[in-house]
């Protein structure tokens, strides 16, 4: 297995398949011209087999932590240590980015999500409610 991150287009287009939906060309632009952005695909054979997307967030009195944002891994691929590796490498790129710390929000029913954070050494910080504004932007 190899872990790249993603710099074009063409790559995060190819992994596509990965995602919940087709990657866009203008949305692929907007994510890859944004520094706080970050997508690493995790390769088996020449194959993206799975990626993990992080969001570098800034804060005045916090300072600056990675939300690990979305972690995918293809069907075939997994149980196969691959999702542990994605988010232990990003979070290798958060230390590296001087982060102090990172974060994810995961369903609380989502048992292969939770074992496959706590194996890479995310602890449980409690209950977490999640709200969202629908804001249609066309």
């Amino acid at each position: 297995m190899d872990i790249r991150r993603a710099r074009t287009t063409a790559e995060l287009t190819a992994a596509e398949s990965l995602f919940d939906g087709p990657a866009r060309a203008e949305w692929c632009e907007r994510f890859l011209a944004a520094p706080w952005h970050l997508m690493l695909i995790a390769y088996v054979d020449g194959v993206p087999a799975g990626m993990v997307s992080g969001v570098e967030m800034s804060h005045p009195d916090k300072g600056t932590e990675m939300c690990l944002y979305e972690l995918s891994v293809d069907e075939g691929y997994r149980r196969r240590g691959i999702g542990r590796a994605l988010a232990l490498a990003l979070a290798d790129e958060a230390r590296a980015r001087g982060c102090y710390g990172m974060w994810v929000g995961v369903d609380t029913d989502n048992e292969a999500a939770l074992a496959t954070y706590a194996s890479a050494g995310a602890r449980d910080e409690g209950v977490f409610a999640m709200r969202g504004w629908p804001l249609d932007a066309k």
